[in-house]
């Protein structure tokens, strides 16, 4: 019956129905060809800036929700270009109902970097980055607690996509019908080889944009690539400025403390000068965690007490949350028309780019913590499951009441938190400097330091390396050690970044007392806790040493754009052995550091063109060659530029606003760059308003070092007690000067 049926219908309307579909597709595929073959005049936004608009980007992206101004005056200190090193009008695009692709043009010279904070990789070419904020930062494929839209060239130039969306970059990777890419055809017998010939030499980066029906483009120009990402941060709003005591010591305790333990580990610290000047609180201080009551637990019953207990002894507090607010948070009704339709953990999730939601937020923050001395807040949980099969944050169908789906808040959610906290402090002019564990584009002036759960020390300072690239702050904590060797040498790391934190939240001893995780939980102690506590108070001294040098790094950042903690190819974009150097980085304008793993104590260092001198024996070093360097197990390979000036402080073991340091002026070589130290309460944002003062290091041989102070501060900050050079003493100075070992 059914087979008859069949046979005796009549197709005819059928037939036509498929002929109008396919003339439809055939029309769609038209219209995406001719706009492939168009882009829209490139408008000029800023100094060595330019858009492209290509179709109808969405009405919201990062550019369009980021509230801080373009930092025209660092932008108007660069070179000004006339283009960029890509020619702009071979940018090819296309849309269909699946979203937008564009592809950019590149060369064989190229070699990309960027794309946000990665630990895995280092080196984009022949990559692909999936910008997707994921909770999981090792997946290799570019999500992570971070990535960005942004990449940049060693040819001079970086482009930015501005879109919110779950962006695909193909990296010189892709092949399209008519490449000439195939191998000799040879049967392979590893997997390795069979690969490695499905790679292209096609040099297109290719960017697939899901459900955008057009996008803008933003290129930076150099000339040189460190000045392309001096142009992005400059154009997000320029690089943030810790307060001061944000580059001391900070502590994270352990989660069950109550108000008493924290307070004697407080003592611990004073009583054995081990420096420290921020504490950190883990979930326990809240009556309900996952999701959050933003209230106080039975474990502190006097809060306003122990917090001024802590401030009497000069230290700071950072408290650990969550966003997603629990029912019995005070503020639970009057958030719920401005969070999202699903919620997390029984919370809500908060639409942090509606202005109720940031005030309900912030106003109970400012009233119940930030009056009470609480100077930071550390955010965990903000980033993504993408890869789980049971994830536990808001899914991408999420609807919030300014419009912004669920795909669109997992990339914005962390950088939404970070600028509604930093317009709180702001308001209050007060200085922060904070965690978060997500964060995305245009992040540079948010002080706020990405942390994660992650812990492979190598893949720590790979995330160090490629922060710098994108805007972002990174911080390898340390949490816990294999032995004692790997206890040092993940300090040392931590000691040269933008944080230096100890996290024990899972462990109620120091972790010099005791590295076992359950025998620290047992009380356990080691014998040799007082000698390895000596060790780590040296290496916590050797961080209060450099506080004036990293502040200064920060307000450069600030100013200029430059990252205070980058990669050596972005110094060095000629240089073909930096491309691939992803284990060491430098660090403020002077500074090349290679850290060490776990039981190692030498490793091969390379330093690039120019002079360079250890900063422990002063041995001086040619550029361009590789060496074998001995590292004890209390020391980290550290090098000085040649004609720098090294400001070191007298340790103290914490920060106030009347703290005062002493200076040894280090120098190095025979005349030296001027070294610009910055004086300020070091809190507040006074300094906006000209209260700062400029401290001027200058020196040259023959002469005596030359200290000028500018600027209305009416407060010292720093004496400068010696002078010392460098390359004055030893007859070995030289003795690396011709080649490498």
């Amino acid at each position: 019956m059914i087979h008859a049926e069949l046979k005796s219908r009549n197709y005819s309307n059928l037939f036509s129905f498929h002929k109008i579909i396919l003339l439809l597709i055939l029309l769609s595929a038209e219209v995406s060809a001719d706009q492939s073959m168009k882009t829209s005049s490139p408008e000029r936004v800023a100094p060595g800036i330019w858009r492209i608009r290509l179709g109808n980007p969405e009405s919201i992206t990062p550019v369009l929700l980021n509230p801080i101004a373009i930092c025209k005056a660092g932008l108007d200190a660069l070179p000004d270009i006339a283009k960029t090193a890509i020619d702009l009008n071979d940018i090819q695009w296309s849309i269909s109902s699946r979203g937008c692709v564009v592809h950019l043009p590149m060369t064989e010279r190229d070699n990309i970097y960027g794309f946000g904070l990665h630990l895995t990789g280092f080196r984009a070419n022949n990559r692909r980055h999936n910008i997707i904020v994921s909770d999981y930062p090792e997946q290799g494929d570019g999500s992570g607690h971070a990535p960005t839209p942004f990449y940049v060239s060693t040819q001079g130039y970086g482009v930015f996509v501005d879109t919110l969306r779950y962006a695909r970059f193909y990296c010189a990777n892709l092949e399209k019908v008519g490449d000439s890419s195939a191998d000799s055809g040879e049967i392979k017998t590893n997997v390795e080889e069979l690969y490695q010939a499905r790679q292209t030499s096609r040099q297109s980066m290719a960017v697939d944009i899901p459900c955008a029906q057009g996008v803008d483009i933003y290129v930076f120009g150099g000339p040189t690539m460190r000045n392309a990402v001096q142009r992005y941060n400059l154009f997000s709003g320029g690089g943030a400025i810790p307060p001061l005591w944000g580059l001391g010591i900070f502590y994270r305790s352990d989660g069950r403390f109550s108000a008493d333990q924290i307070l004697n580990l407080a003592d611990y610290f004073r009583k054995n000068r081990i420096p420290c000047t921020v504490l950190g609180l883990e979930p326990g201080w809240h009556s309900h965690a996952y999701s959050c009551s933003y209230q106080w637990s039975s474990r502190f019953p006097k809060p306003d007490r122990f917090i001024e207990q802590l401030k009497t002894s000069h230290y700071q507090l950072n408290l650990w949350e969550q966003a997603f607010v629990h029912p019995t948070a005070p503020f639970y009704q009057e958030m719920k028309p401005f969070s999202g339709d699903y919620q997390v953990w029984g919370g809500l999730v908060p639409d942090f780019t509606h202005p109720e939601a940031r005030r309900i937020f912030t106003g109970y923050h400012k009233r119940e913590f930030v009056r009470k001395g609480i100077t930071g807040f550390k955010l965990d949980e903000c980033d993504n499951q993408p890869y789980k099969s049971q994830p536990w944050s808001f899914p991408e169908l999420t609807r919030f009441p300014t419009g912004i789906d669920g795909e669109q808040m997992h990339s914005l959610f962390g950088l939404a938190f970070q600028r509604t906290m930093t317009e709180m402090f702001k308001a209050n002019n007060i200085r922060t400097w904070s965690q978060v564990r997500a964060s995305h584009a245009l992040a540079s002036p948010m002080p706020f330091v990405l942390y994660s759960d992650a812990y492979d020390h190598r893949a720590y300072v790979r995330g160090l390396v490629n922060s710098g690239f994108s805007g972002l702050l990174w911080q390898p904590e340390v949490r816990s050690a294999q032995n004692e060797n790997d206890l040092y040498r993940r300090i040392q790391t931590s000691v040269f970044s933008p944080q230096t934190l100890i996290n024990a939240w899972f462990i109620p001893n120091v972790p010099w007392y005791q590295i076992d995780e359950n025998k620290n939980n047992r009380n356990e102690l080691q014998d040799n806790r007082f000698e390895q506590e000596k060790t780590v108070r040296d290496l916590f001294e050797l961080r209060m040493r450099l506080v004036p040098y990293f502040y200064s790094a920060f307000v450069h950042y600030q100013r200029t754009g430059v990252p205070p903690f980058r990669a050596l190819v972005m110094d060095y974009p000629d240089d073909t052995k930096t491309f691939t150097i992803d284990d060491q980085y430098l660090a403020g304008s002077s500074l090349l550091i290679a850290p060490l793993f776990g039981n190692e104590t030498k490793r091969k260092v390379y330093l690039p063109q120019g002079r360079w001198y250890c900063f422990w024996t002063n041995v001086k070093y040619a550029g361009g060659n590789e060496y074998w360097i001995d590292a004890p197990k209390e020391q980290i390979p550290v090098f000085v530029k040649e004609n720098s000036i090294l400001p070191l402080a007298q340790p103290v073991e914490y920060i106030t606003t009347e703290t005062t340091f002493d200076i040894t002026a280090r120098t190095y070589g025979q005349t030296c760059e001027n070294f610009i130290l910055y004086e300020d309460d070091g809190e507040s944002y006074n300094f906006e308003k000209g209260q700062q003062n400029q401290v001027i290091l200058s020196w040259s041989q023959g002469e005596k070092g030359r200290v000028v102070r500018t600027g209305d501060f009416n407060q010292h900050r720093y004496n400068l007690t010696v002078w010392e050079n460098a390359a004055k003493t030893d007859k070995q100075n030289t003795a690396a000067i011709d080649g490498g070992q």
